[in-house]
């Protein structure tokens, strides 16, 4: 009977640790820039542009905000600053917007050299429901926010809509600008429009996020001086991209794109931005990240693998 036990612990043990190695291996393979940022030093402090700003939702409660502070690193930093963003910051940023509004999703803002682009990361996919990184990063360029790494977490399912009030708070915080309100409110309906796009027109985030990008890249091109030029614009994006929308959906995508071309933005600036964007995305969603299959692949081996490990103890 002992010696029965004991070869079963023996053989149990034997499995566990032949798991544990491959899935340390795949870890590994599948994970290097995880585990590479996990090991890094703690990061030096910025003299020059400063130190960076955590932006916390004003409804977190004490055990939220040290759930947001660990997904975005902050113990990485040596010093940063640290705000809230309420109801409040919500009517400044967005017209006609309720400051009722319960702020959970939080961002963490470090800016860069000029010509350095936007890095967009969202540490906490499974919370951040609606809004994409690529979406994020549109619009940011749409309120003129550029040149910065922006990291965005929220400790329960959000839309995701809320953190980009908090970018907007912490760039002015940061690089002592004031954000033209007009361009502020703009972003945010893109924001809306992209995340409904996604929602009810069967078009893939990331399929909006391009076509969002290609269309003010063309438009900062063409520099459009009417509705119907805008349209047109629109309709050929809309072609290329395969993408059938309904006539409502054009109708607000267009008149979105109409009021972008209205704004007083230095369109040549824009462009070369919105083609920086449109190649980080291409290098981005390469062919191994785009493979879903490949995704899904790893993701039935896990949920197998926790299967196969939980029925021994059974």
């Amino acid at each position: 009977m002992n010696v029965l036990c004991l070869r079963g612990d023996l053989q149990l043990k034997q499995k566990l640790i032949a798991s544990l190695a491959v899935f340390t291996l795949l870890v590994t393979l599948i994970l290097p820039t995880t585990s590479q940022a996990a090991t890094n030093a703690v990061n030096a402090i910025n003299e020059k542009l400063g130190v960076p700003i955590v932006v916390y939702g004003a409804n977190l409660s004490a055990e939220e905000k040290e759930y947001v502070k660990m997904a975005l690193r902050v113990e990485q930093d040596p010093e940063f600053d640290e705000v809230s963003i309420s109801g409040q910051d919500l009517v400044k940023y967005i017209k006609n917007s309720n400051s009722n509004s319960r702020m959970y999703s939080s961002a963490k803002i470090t800016r860069q050299e000029e010509g350095k682009g936007l890095t967009i990361s969202i540490v906490t996919p499974e919370n951040i429901t609606q809004v994409t990184a690529e979406m994020y990063a549109t619009a940011m360029l749409t309120a003129g926010i550029t040149d910065a790494i922006v990291e965005v977490a929220a400790p329960k399912p959000v839309t995701g809509h809320s953190a980009l009030v908090g970018i907007y708070k912490a760039y002015e915080l940061k690089s002592g600008e004031t954000l033209d309100i007009e361009r502020t409110d703009v972003a945010n309906e893109e924001l809306s429009v992209a995340t409904d796009l996604a929602s009810k027109s069967g078009v893939s985030e990331d399929q909006v996020a391009e076509l969002l990008t290609q269309i003010k890249k063309t438009i900062a091109e063409k520099n459009p001086a009417t509705r119907e030029e805008v349209e047109q614009i629109v309709t050929d994006q809309l072609n290329k991209l395969n993408i059938n929308l309904s006539e409502s959906d054009l109708d607000g995508l267009v008149d979105l794109m109409n009021r972008i071309s209205k704004l007083d933005i230095d369109f040549g600036k824009l462009s070369d931005q919105l083609t920086s964007l449109s190649k980080s995305f291409e290098e981005k969603f390469g062919a191994i990240l785009q493979d879903e299959g490949f995704w899904q692949g790893v993701k039935n081996f896990f949920t197998k693998l926790i299967d196969t490990i939980s029925s021994w103890f059974k």
